[in-house]
């Protein structure tokens, strides 16, 4: 398994992770049993690093991860958790960056994951009203006082990222990141590596359109996010399962699963570089690890740079109502 640090002085993980938000039914129904038998799996797969949030299911996602902790035990087992995304009194989605609602939710967090402290705390979403310096002095302290073990933000601008880094090193920023998705490659990519910060890259493989079983419209219509996507709505969606159908050859003619293949190519982006797929099934997870177990030869990236050239996805990675809350910088 290829390893890789939490920023220049947080501690390595195996380079993929398990993204946890599929435990919470996002991609379609799911239930504690298979979200147990997945985590499992990544445990005896040398996966030692999960990725969960507060608001995955109203903190579902992180009361299945506790119930298992609580039977398995955390071992040497790395977790990162997010706050920042909450409703307003009209039941609006609103994002809160407070030193107070940031405490209150890590506090419930840690509760619900039955652990005393979490590896990694993401702020979610940026709030505009709060300076984000003031919010890097709230994880300064909540590091310094020892509930959280590093800290990141999700889905922020390089720029942003550079004026928290001015303040307190940080750890890690999430974003999406993939051979369907590239905007990290105009700029966040490189600003991660010069402030010491690792990219984590959740949906490494396109929500599943990089793999050799990509979503039907059926299995589309199982997910609220999926319907309502632009790059699985409508005519869309034949078009990406078209125009990747490449990479799925590709992946045959090397002998591995092609989501494999997308799992290697992120990884190759950079040594600073880490991924967090999320799945329902334990086969789907296998495949998900070949992409970690050693870097893909020069010779394949180079294919499949050309067989899933920049630009090859139809639609847009968001709805507007989706793109609410995510900083746009090009």
């Amino acid at each position: 398994m290829i390893r890789r640090a939490f920023g220049r002085s947080g501690p390595e993980v195996s380079a993929i992770g398990v993204g946890a938000m599929s435990f919470a039914g996002f991609y379609g129904p799911a239930t504690e049993a298979e979200s147990f038998a997945i985590l499992d799996a990544a445990r005896d797969g040398g996966i030692d690093h999960l990725d969960t949030s507060n608001v995955y299911g109203a903190g579902l996602s992180e009361a299945i991860i506790g119930r298992w902790i609580t039977d398995r035990g955390q071992g040497d087992l790395r977790i990162a958790t997010k706050a920042g995304i909450t409703k307003d009194a009209d039941g609006k989605r609103v994002f809160d960056n407070s030193d107070a609602h940031l405490r209150s939710e890590l506090e419930a967090s840690l509760k619900r994951l039955c652990v005393e402290q979490v590896d990694l705390f993401y702020v979610h979403r940026r709030d505009s009203r709060t300076p984000i310096e003031a919010v890097t002095e709230t994880l300064a302290a909540l590091q310094q006082e020892g509930k959280i073990g590093g800290f990141g933000f999700s889905e922020i601008a390089p720029t942003s990222l550079a004026r928290a880094a001015a303040i307190h090193p940080v750890a890690a920023v999430q974003s999406e990141y993939s051979l369907q998705t590239r905007q990290p490659d105009l700029g966040l990519r490189q600003s991660c590596a010069a402030t010491g910060a690792a990219l984590v890259a959740f949906s490494p493989v396109g929500r599943g359109l990089l793999t050799d079983a990509p979503p039907d419209a059926d299995r589309v219509e199982t997910s609220a996010f999926l319907k309502t996507n632009p790059r699985f709505t409508g005519a869309n969606l034949q078009r990406n399962i078209s125009a990747s159908q490449p990479l799925r050859d590709l992946a045959a003619e090397a002998g591995l699963p092609c989501a494999a293949l997308a799992i290697g190519w992120t990884l190759a982006q950079g040594d600073h570089v880490l991924a967090i797929p999320g799945t329902r099934s334990v086969a789907h997870l296998l495949d998900l690890i070949a992409g970690a177990r050693a870097p893909l030869d020069a010779d394949l990236l180079v294919e499949i740079d050309r067989r899933m050239p920049v630009g090859w996805c139809h639609g847009a990675r968001y709805s507007p109502a989706q793109q609410v809350g995510p900083e746009d910088y090009c």
